[in-house]
């Protein structure tokens, strides 16, 4: 479609390990984004979320991550075949991303302002001293005085490192922008400004956004659709509105079930029973079955394909919900 800034087509991840063997990490994963979106990839620790925007940046370290398979296109390119000279042009400028831990995205032994400043050096063909006004400017749009400039990182809370990453991954105003747990380890009312900031700035710069996420309170503020990820596969893929009222996978009925006053007459949280697979030992059906209530023995024998349940509402489930969580 020609709204779609990103297109996302059957991508393939595996990590070869001398002692696991190969982990299969994502698998077979298909999603669109459009101009101006949010799109939450939601999932446990291990689901793949990560990778996949590692992915789309080139930065998947290799050894041991490899692109088995798949189509990552922008704007019409596919940035799989893109050169390292090309995805330095486009890495930071066109796609940016806030990585998870802002304690270690930053360098220590230099001050934040010039770590912005380098971004913008880079890419924007401007003089350092533009850079650096320019620099300023972007630390006062996250809410930092511009006196900080010269401020080393040991210098600053959790929630201000958190955004002056922001600031770093904004400051060319990129189409794209990939934020992965923006707000891990930040306390409640820090979160909640982060994310009013990032919102905000969403709608100024008109920036398209990922947002790589557990949590399920993040997503209903921020998303506009919503992709559920489970042992590297997409199971379910909707609207925001169709994964919180028609929600339709076990799995999404699990995570929905967990949340303290999420289920109505509920008096005790409801886990969901058992882990994860081992990603280098999957399972060749359902990847949900050891850990479903409602499997059947279909479900131990076939692989179920993503189905569309109506316009725009995927699940990959032999025997989706239809009536969401009660």
């Amino acid at each position: 479609m020609e709204n779609n800034i990103l297109s996302v087509k059957d991508l393939t991840v595996h990590y070869v390990t001398s002692d696991a063997g190969v982990c299969r990490a994502v698998n077979h994963i298909s999603f669109d984004l459009k101009k101006g979106e949010t799109l939450g990839l939601v999932g446990e620790t291990g689901a793949g979320k990560t990778t996949v925007a590692l992915s789309i940046l080139s930065l998947l370290q290799s050894p041991p991550g490899k692109i088995i398979s798949g189509n990552i296109e922008y704007e019409g390119k596919d940035l799989l075949k893109a050169g390292r000279a090309e995805m330095r042009k486009i890495r930071g400028k066109q796609i940016s991303m806030v990585f998870q831990d802002p304690m270690t995205a930053l360098n220590p032994v230099d001050c934040v302002g010039d770590q912005i400043l380098e971004v913008l050096y880079l890419h924007q063909k401007i003089s350092k001293k533009e850079a650096k006004i320019k620099a300023i400017e972007m630390l006062e749009m996250v809410g930092i005085s511009g006196e900080r400039y010269n401020e080393y990182p040991h210098q600053f809370s959790g929630g201000m490192k958190q955004r002056v990453v922001i600031a770093m991954a904004l400051a060319c105003s990129p189409k794209i922008l990939l934020a992965d747990e923006p707000t891990t380890a930040l306390d409640v009312t820090i979160q909640a400004q982060v994310l009013d900031m990032m919102n905000d700035l969403k709608k100024n710069l008109d920036t398209s956004v990922v947002l790589i996420t557990h949590d399920l309170g993040v997503v209903a503020q921020m998303c506009d659709r919503v992709a559920i990820m489970y042992a590297g596969e997409i199971v379910e893929l909707g609207s925001a509105e169709q994964i919180f009222d028609q929600t339709a996978h076990p799995y999404t009925v699990g995570l929905f079930n967990s949340l303290p006053g999420y289920v109505k007459d509920s008096k005790r949280l409801k886990p969901i029973k058992g882990l994860m697979p081992d990603p280098a030992n999957l399972p060749e059906f359902c990847k949900f079955a050891p850990r479903c209530e409602y499997k059947c023995e279909r479900c131990e024998k076939e692989l179920p394909e993503l189905m569309e349940l109506e316009e725009g509402h995927f699940v990959r489930c032999l025997h989706p919900h239809k009536k969401g969580v009660k």
